[in-house]
């Protein structure tokens, strides 16, 4: 039986990366009261806030009158899943669990990257670029849901089935791995997919509703978020400050939000953006011609990217959602996202310079943090743009194929008939 042959040449390198920066990151999390590392903001929402949904998860309900419980179902059962390590605190075995899903998604990555034909640079640009957050990734758990996006597309070669199921597996939890199926190709692959994607989700979410109360709660609170202040529109309002406007920033359905005049218009706008987002998504979709082993990584990485830049809340930790499928992206050689993932580093690191360590400044609207902000997704903007638009090259541009030429005749030579006429 004929298998395929991989070259374990990259592993220690990754392996010795990923273990000093989850060191280094690990280190940060115990030094998470300093100021400069947020004076204890980034580790409280686990010990608080999840700790406190885990109680009421764990008495069969979602917490339905919270105006901060804002995510699908799945997350009740990734938040409940610490229970499996009882000997330790909640936040000790998040925070392993945490780095469980963290090492599965490097090894993932890395057995894509050893493949014939595949690239290395994907797992190296996960276990690198992730420290870069600091220790914000060990403390929420869009890890694990980025681990079930990339295990989604990484089996998109293989079968179609498991890539439907991971895909719906993450969707339950936050949403948006539903988008990662949007570049499967065209024909019994994409059937099968979604197919396995809704029939998984179905059933996921009858189990879930037969063994949770208010499994849908989460609806009526996501309806009600405004304009976060780390998003694009909240970056223009945030410059607008200076400019007079009297809004102010206030703590609402667990983000820091802006509320003044306009801002409603504002909100508006951006769900007006991301519709047109889908749409243009839609438009390349029928219109593409063909497809690579990296068009359905490159299309969710630009999906994603699309819908996070125009959503009303870009939170620091949805640029781990970024980093893992910018990661898958580059696992392939025929990837058209390589410019696209070196803004996304850069990126990754601006946000750690916004939050946790100059928060104070982008809530109070001084010129640091609006600068900050403005460069951050100035860089995002920009990388939406431009994935975007190699995407479409890549699925639209005709492969140029060599034209046959007839052999020249030696120049140092007569042709054959000349030397019979001398």
């Amino acid at each position: 039986m004929n298998r395929l042959r991989v070259n374990s040449g990259p592993v220690p390198g990754v392996t010795a990366l990923w273990l000093a920066t989850r060191a280094l990151m690990l280190w940060l999390l115990t030094h998470d009261s300093a100021p400069l590392l947020g004076g204890g903001t980034v580790a409280r929402e686990v010990w608080w806030l999840y700790g406190d949904w885990y109680g009421v998860l764990a008495h069969g309900s979602f917490p339905a009158h919270d105006t901060l419980w804002q995510y699908p179902p799945g997350a009740g059962v990734v938040l409940l899943a610490p229970r499996l390590l009882p000997w330790l605190t909640y936040f000790q075995a998040f925070v392993v669990l945490t780095l469980a899903m963290d090492a599965l998604v490097t090894a993932a990555l890395t057995r894509a990257g050893q493949l014939p034909g595949r690239s290395p640079l994907g797992a190296v640009l996960w276990a690198g670029g992730l420290p870069l957050l600091l220790h914000l990734p060990l403390a929420r758990y869009d890890v694990q849901v980025t681990a079930l996006a990339v295990l989604s597309l990484l089996a998109v070669g293989r079968s179609a089935r498991a890539a439907g199921v991971w895909g719906a597996l993450g969707a339950l939890v936050k949403v948006w791995p539903a988008l990662v199926l949007l570049g499967t190709p065209r024909g019994p692959a994409t059937r099968r997919a979604w197919g396995w994607a809704a029939a998984t989700g179905a059933v996921a979410l009858a189990v879930l509703a037969a063994l949770f109360a208010h499994p849908l709660s989460f609806l009526r609170e996501q309806g009600g978020r405004g304009v976060q202040i780390e998003s694009l529109g909240g970056t223009a309002l945030n410059l607008a400050r200076h400019a007079g406007w009297p809004g102010r920033a206030r703590y609402r359905y667990g983000a820091t939000e802006l509320v003044g005049p306009h801002v409603q218009a504002v909100a508006t706008a951006s769900l007006a953006l991301t519709a047109a987002a889908f749409a243009l998504l839609v438009v390349w979709r029928t219109r593409a011609r063909r497809w690579s082993e990296a068009t359905p990584f490159d299309a969710a990485l630009c999906a994603v990217l699309l819908f996070t830049v125009t959503s009303r809340v870009i939170s620091p930790q949805y640029m781990i959602w970024l980093l893992g499928l910018a990661a898958v992206c580059l696992t392939s050689r025929h990837t058209s996202q390589r410019p696209v993932a070196a803004l996304l580093v850069a990126a990754a690191a601006l946000s750690a310079l916004v939050f946790p360590m100059n928060y104070g400044e982008v809530i109070d609207g001084t010129w640091t943090g609006c600068l900050l902000m403005l460069a951050r997704n100035g860089i995002l903007a920009v990388a939406s743009a431009l994935s975007l638009l190699r995407l479409w090259r890549s699925t639209h541009t005709e492969e140029k194929t060599p034209q046959k030429t007839e052999p020249r005749p030696d120049s140092d030579r007569l042709p054959d008939r000349a030397l019979s006429l001398s």
